[in-house]
């Protein structure tokens, strides 16, 4: 069954402006004692920064294609829970609030223009953004035993929202929703530029 232009053009628009209500940040710097799978799950969808980094890297795996496709998508994850291990083993990672709407602004960028980079390099960007994103909810989660419950959380919903991006971009077959699709981009790109301003 095929999405038409209208309705996915509706879905987008739709989607970012529901977005808006949520608060900026997904991680406030608030430590939270117990937190289960479903706290950890739900957590992402409460910040912006976390919901547009995590689509976008769906949006620019899908621009690279190929084995990006699911190397980034995959990678990001991964180093978002290496950034939480580092986070609670107590070192200080100074102006990681930057690196992450740092994170925003280049990705925009990058699907804006819809670059395409060698495996190796678009997979080393996507490391140390989700690396960045991991440290942020390290910090906030306190006990042992929450870190394991609720990182599950976090990464399934990181994957559903990579996937989200990717499922964006497989829809927007015309040269019109690509164009919509790169809008998103200078769109992500400037909040990014934002929040590093403030």
């Amino acid at each position: 069954m095929r999405i038409s232009e209208k309705t996915l053009y509706r879905a987008v628009i739709g989607g970012l402006l529901s977005v808006y209500a949520l608060s900026a940040f997904a991680h406030d710097g608030v430590h939270m004692e117990v937190m289960g799978f479903a706290d950890g799950f739900a957590h992402p969808f409460s910040g912006l920064d976390h919901i547009l980094a995590m689509v976008a890297i769906g949006l620019w795996a899908a621009q690279n294609k190929r084995a990006a496709l699911w190397v980034l998508p995959v990678c990001f994850p991964l180093m978002m829970v290496a950034g939480a291990v580092f986070a609670r083993s107590g070192y200080p990672l100074p102006l990681f609030e930057s690196g992450i709407a740092s994170s925003l602004a280049v990705l925009g960028l990058l699907i804006a223009f819809a670059v395409k980079m060698p495996l190796w390099s678009a997979t080393l960007i996507v490391s140390v953004f989700g690396a960045l994103h991991g440290y942020a909810h390290g910090i906030e989660i306190s006990t042992k035993l929450s870190i394991v419950n609720a990182g599950a959380g976090f990464v399934a919903a990181t994957l559903i929202l990579h996937v989200s991006g990717l499922g964006l971009s497989w829809f927007a077959t015309s040269s019109r929703m690509k164009t919509i699709l790169r809008l998103s981009g200078f769109g992500i790109a400037l909040i990014g530029a934002y929040w590093l301003t403030i």
